[in-house]
């Protein structure tokens, strides 16, 4: 495997990691996966920060273990630099259909692959 597909696979294990409810719950195991610099533009349109999402992940939908989970599909991602990935792909969570692009980058030292930025658009029903 070379270095572009290795960056990009670990880029999809965290992307990954942060659908899973018992990472969204904790702010230690989703502050490890979020950029210090983080900012995510939500698929309502709002814009939030690392210590926003942070303190909001918990209670965002696909958190609780009991509840629906993010369901992935056509996770692809391409290298831009060296420690800079870009991902897309779709999810479900119950009905609802959302679009999302990421960048992740590698942080210094231990730190890891880290998403640097998200955005989110909702799918309107009935829409390709």
């Amino acid at each position: 495997m070379d270095e572009a597909t290795d960056d990009v696979r670990q880029a999809i294990a965290g992307e990954l990691a942060l659908m899973d409810p018992r990472i969204r719950a904790s702010r230690e195991f989703a502050g490890r996966l979020l950029d210090p610099e983080f900012v995510e533009v939500g698929g309502s349109g709002r814009r939030s920060t690392y210590e926003v999402m942070l303190g909001e992940l918990p209670g965002h939908p696909g958190s609780s273990p009991d509840g629906p989970r993010y369901e992935p599909s056509d996770l692809s991602g391409v290298r831009l630099a060296p420690g800079l990935v870009h991902l897309t792909f779709e999810t479900r969570l119950g009905e609802r259909r959302t679009r999302h692009s990421s960048i992740w980058r590698k942080g210094d030292g231990d730190a890891g692959w880290r998403m640097y930025h998200h955005q989110a658009t909702r799918v309107p029903a009935g829409m390709e």
